[in-house]
Formats: C-alpha cells, structure tokens, sequence
C-alpha cells in the first residue's frame, strides 16, 4: 500500500463528503479507492469512516487523524514546491479577514487574483476573532491589531478609519449631532466584544481634544453586515469603515455626520505563522493581499467620503450661499 496515496485519499474523502467524488479527482476507480481506505483502516487499527448507502461520515479517530494527515501532505507538497521555484502556484489557501473587508474590498477584487492563480483554492472566512493560526489550520489573516504571539509574523500594510454616519430617515427625525457629546440625545447602535460581551467605547479626536465613551442604544451587535443593515434601516448613529460608509452614501442610504471627528485610525496588519518554507500558494497570496489593502483608497484615505451637507436641528439640509444666490 502507498501510504501517501492512502492519506491523500481519506483527506479527499473527508473533504468532498464522498467515495466516488475523491476517487475521481485522484483519477483512481471507485474501487481501488475503497481498497485502499481498508487496508488504511487495517494498518492504523482503527475505523476511519462510517459508510451508508447515502453518505460517508468521518469517525472521531477518523477527524483526528484528517488533521494530522492534512498537515503532513501540506508539508510534502511545500517541499516540493521549495526544490521547483518556478512552479505554478496550487492549492488550498485558508484566509480570515474582518467580514466588511472581505465583503467590500476582498471579495470584488478576486476575479484579478484568480486570473493570475488559477489553481489556487481560496477558503475566506470573515471574522472579527484572533483565531490561533496553527491550531485552526489557517494560512494567513488580516487583523485590525498586531499580533503579540512572537510565532507570527505581522505586515502592516496599512490603516482602517471609522466614521460616524446613520440614515437619512434618522437624521430627517432626530437630527445630527454636532459635538460626540450629542451623542448621549440620541440612539447609537453599538458593537459588543463576543469574547466579553461588554460593549465596544466610542473613540473621537479633533484638534488635541477626545471623547471616549459608550453612548446609549437600545440595540448592539456583533455581526458587522447586520451592523450595516441596522444602520440603513435607520435604528440609530453607527461607526463604520470610511469604505463602506462612501458605498452607503452613493447608494442613498447612509449620511456622513460629525465629520470632523473621526476615530483615531487602526493599524492593519497581514498575519501567518512563522516560517522559513511558506509555501508559494500562500506566499503568492499574502504578497497580493498586502499590496491590495495598501493601493486601496477606501480603506487609507479619509478623503474618499465627500463632504456631508450642513444640517440644521431639525436634522434638514441647509441652503448654501451659491443655491440662495
């Protein structure tokens, strides 16, 4: 039995839920894919799978040996890789990234990265929890903070800006604050820390002054797309990504407010295990994603987001001096 053919085999299985869907893409019949999962079975001394007529589900010795197993051919396939410099790029890459900029700025520029990689397979999860890397199995992460384990690595490539912004149907009802102090007149949708549950402070700046506080809502969240949705659909002030506040505005359904008072910018930073053999396939993609975060205009520059309209207390636009003209 080849041992590495037999391993390669479990882990296809595992992946693709299926015998036969394995069996075909190691290009092997059916049936010498089940030969040699018994005689796999056989010489570790365990049961790997449990099989029925419908589906193949992994057994716990089964998933604790699919980890090792993974791990093990990962390391071939970057040693092979080490001695062929110039080979294509190929395989799985595991990526966490904050779900608002895997959504607005990762997401939509793929079509470019997969031009270049065809064979790379991307596995994007959006998260705002520092999972452990190595434990988890992921290749690389973007993180809104630096990484304190010394076994990372950390690139900056770049900074997140927050501001402040809510509906048009909130402001037209409850007005727009000029001062963060406003704040505590009005409902402000906050975010909670999934690890402690307590609710993340407000943070502003504005010529050496700041404001920090949590304001009152009746509403808090965790998950950031619904964190944008509440925000549109007009449940309160919210603090956004500069990038996804400038999408919000073109489309009509969010406004710009305390413009002057931005959130001091958090740094970004590009995360993997360290290691002296990356592999090209996640090399190639760290080196992509950096430049990709620090060409991005939405996410380094303030600028992006136009100049809100003046309101007045009724939370109605102003006229200007050249539309009274």
């Amino acid at each position: 039995m080849d041992k590495l053919q037999a391993m390669a085999l479990f882990v296809r299985v595992v992946e693709t839920g299926g015998i036969a869907r394995a069996a075909e893409g190691l290009r092997i019949p059916k049936a010498t894919a089940t030969t040699l999962l018994q005689k796999l079975e056989a010489s570790l001394g365990v049961k790997l799978l449990n099989r029925t007529t419908r589906r193949v589900n992994v057994t716990p010795d089964g998933a604790a040996y699919y980890t090792r197993a993974a791990g093990i051919l990962a390391e071939v396939r970057e040693a092979e890789e080490a001695l062929s410099p110039h080979s294509v790029p190929r395989g799985r890459v595991r990526v966490d990234a904050p779900t608002l900029i895997a959504r607005s700025v990762i997401v939509p520029a793929l079509p470019r990265f997969f031009a270049d990689y065809p064979d790379i397979e991307l596995a994007l999860a959006g998260n705002e929890r520092h999972f452990d890397l190595v434990a988890e199995g992921i290749d690389c992460a973007l993180w809104i903070a630096e990484a304190a384990d010394p076994s990372l690595v950390a690139r900056r490539v770049g900074f997140l800006y927050l501001a402040t912004c809510a509906a048009p149907s909130y402001i037209a009802t409850h007005g727009s604050p000029a001062h963060p102090r406003d704040l505590v007149r009005h409902r402000c949708i906050n975010h909670f820390s999934p690890a402690t549950g307590e609710t993340v402070e407000w943070a502003f700046s504005k010529d050496g002054e700041r404001v920090q506080a949590v304001f009152p809502g009746n509403l808090a969240l965790e998950d950031e797309n619904s964190y944008v949705s509440a925000a549109e659909a007009g449940l309160g002030i919210a603090q956004l990504p500069a990038f996804v506040l400038k999408e919000g505005m073109e489309r009509g359904t969010l406004d710009l407010v305390l413009a002057d008072w931005l959130a001091e910018p958090s740094p970004l930073y590009v995360v993997y295990p360290q290691s002296r053999h990356l592999s090209r396939r996640v090399r190639v993609f760290v080196d992509w994603l950096s430049a990709l975060i620090a060409e991005h205009d939405g996410i380094q520059l303030r600028s992006t987001l136009p100049k809100p309209a003046r309101t007045g207390p009724t939370g109605q636009a102003s006229e200007s001096a050249s539309s009274r003209a």
